[in-house]
This record gives structure tokens, sequence and C-alpha cells, in this order.
């Protein structure tokens, strides 16, 4: 199993990430990942935000080794064209590093404030699929006529190509299990989603079907997970951690006390095993659930939890 981890850009600076970031490489993290948001999810809209994708490619040329990438990108943000540019770029500097994670969007403040339209839950996941399309045939194509429903382009070249081939890992995220699974299913590298041993298991069999019937081989789409860590033998951290997920992400109690990464050093290796044999192979840390300075517990974590985990 390889972890990584992955950080807000917002209410944090570029030499905090940078620095974060080297650390992680220096100290054994396969992967590091940014959010994709310009606002802060709060009424107010107040506070620093940076940019996901330039911030991406400073970071691919500063820190060396890990894969790193967006969890997630959203779709409606920018035309598939464009993001099949940028990442093609990103891969470039990284030297074939990039993990391209898109999903179909959430966020309805964010659009609203940008002018962006929103569209349906029904629209954006059709146009997500759709837009995998364009990504994967920009990436490999030396040039792309396509008329789709929602993107329409016309003897399009992509150059230069990116490094990693095909084409650069695409991440799909998110756990919707009627939609999102079937467009993981049909175009992902790895499929992303927010949950622990329970939620990965019956999800990942969903998954499975849909590969199936898709005519892949399921073992074909890697899984990770985004567990908040906490270790610690206190009870009252734990409940708080539980519903910190609970308020800012909306999750019922079940699924943030299987989301959640707590307990001793022995209960969260225990956690991470049932997680392997869930066919989990990466579990993703998001920082804004650390300390302020999370160096110490993400040491810890490497030194006496992963080196242990199947």
């Amino acid at each position: 199993m390889r972890f990584g981890i992955f950080t807000g850009m917002g209410n944090t600076t570029w030499d905090a990430v940078l620095g974060l970031w080297r650390h992680a490489a220096a100290s054994g993290w396969a992967a590091a990942c940014v959010t994709d948001h310009f606002m802060p999810n709060t009424p107010d809209r107040v506070g620093d935000t940076m940019e996901c994708w330039t911030t991406l490619a400073g970071l691919a040329a500063a820190v060396p080794t890990m894969r790193l990438g967006t969890i997630v990108s959203g779709n409606t943000y920018r035309h598939p064209a464009v993001l099949a540019k940028m990442a093609a770029q990103v891969d470039i500097i990284s030297g074939g590093r990039l993990i391209c994670g898109v999903g179909a969007a959430w966020q309805q403040n964010e659009h609203e404030a940008y002018g962006l339209p929103f569209y349906t839950v029904a629209e954006r996941l059709a146009r997500l699929d759709e837009a995998c399309q364009v990504l994967k045939a920009l990436w490999t194509q030396d040039k792309v006529t396509l008329k789709g429903r929602y993107y329409q382009l016309s003897d399009a070249p992509l150059a230069p190509k990116p490094v990693q081939r095909p084409y650069p890992e695409l991440m799909i995220g998110g756990g919707g299990e009627k939609v999102t699974l079937k467009i993981a299913a049909r175009h992902a590298d790895h499929w992303n989603v927010w949950g622990g041993p329970e939620t990965l298991a019956r999800k990942g069999a969903i998954l499975d079907a849909h590969c199936r019937a898709a005519g892949r081989d399921p073992k074909s789409v890697a899984r990770s997970a985004n567990m908040a860590l906490l270790i610690s033998d206190d009870r009252a951290e734990a409940d708080r951690l539980r519903t910190a997920l609970t308020k800012r992400f909306g999750m019922a109690e079940a699924l943030a006390q299987d989301t959640a990464l707590v307990g001793s050093v022995g209960e969260i290796r225990d956690k991470l095993g049932r997680l392997a044999a869930a066919g989990v192979s990466m579990v993703w840390i998001p920082t804004m659930f650390l300390p302020k300075d999370p160096r110490p517990l993400l040491d810890r974590f490497m030194q006496e939890i992963a080196p242990h985990a199947a």
C-alpha cells in the first residue's frame, strides 16, 4: 500500500505548501495532490485561495520524486481541451509524475460567484464522461475531431504530448454508484473516494461489476481512499475528528466513522489491513484535518504505521 497527502489551497501560502511537500518527498511519502477551488466555501467568501494547476506546475518543478496531482480538478471550471493541454505540460515539467484527478464539481456557490454554469447533477456527470473522452483523445492522437453533445473539437492538435504513455494516470473522484462509478469503469486508471474499509469494499464491488459490464478487468482500475488521520488513544479527540468530518462534508455518522483513520498505532494498522483486503492500494491523508504543523504526525505515521501496511 502506498500513501500520499493532499493539501487544501485555502488559508495557506506557497512557502508553506512547498515546504510541506519537500518534507513529504524527503520522508518517504509516495505522492501529493492539491485541491481545486477558487474561493473559500464560506458565506463571506473571504480568505486566500491558491489556484490549483498553476501551483501544481510550480510544485512539479520544485519537488522531486513524488507523484503529484489534483484531487480532484472540477470539470466545469475548464474546457477539457484546455485541461488536457495544462495537464500535458505539468506531466512534462514533472518528468512523467502526474496523476490527473478529475470530478464533476460540486461547490455551487463558487460557480455562482464566478458566473460558471453549474448545470444539474446529471449534466455535470454527463459532461465529465465526455470530458474524459476529450482528454484521452488529445493525449494520444495527432489531431482530434469530436462531435460530442457538450464538447466539439475540429482537427485539434496537442503537442508536445505528455511524458507518460499512453497518457497521464487518469483518476476519477467520486462515489456515486449508478453513474460516477460507471464513468470510472469506462475511463479511469485510478478511482478515488472518501471512506474506509466498509465504504471501499461495498463501492468497490459495484465498480467491479461496472468494469465487467464495460469489458474491463476490474483489477486494471487502482482504488484509493481519502481518510482523516489521528494517532491517539484519546476517544474525545477521535469524536472531535469524526464530528469535523460530518460538519465539513455532511457525512452520515457511519461514513465518518469509516473515514476516520483514528486510534492507536495498532488500531490504525488493523484498519489499513482491512482496507487492503478491500482492494485499496493507496491512502490519501488530507492535511486540513491535521495540526498546524503536520510534520511530526506525518513522520510518525511513516515510521510506525506505513512500513507495516500490506
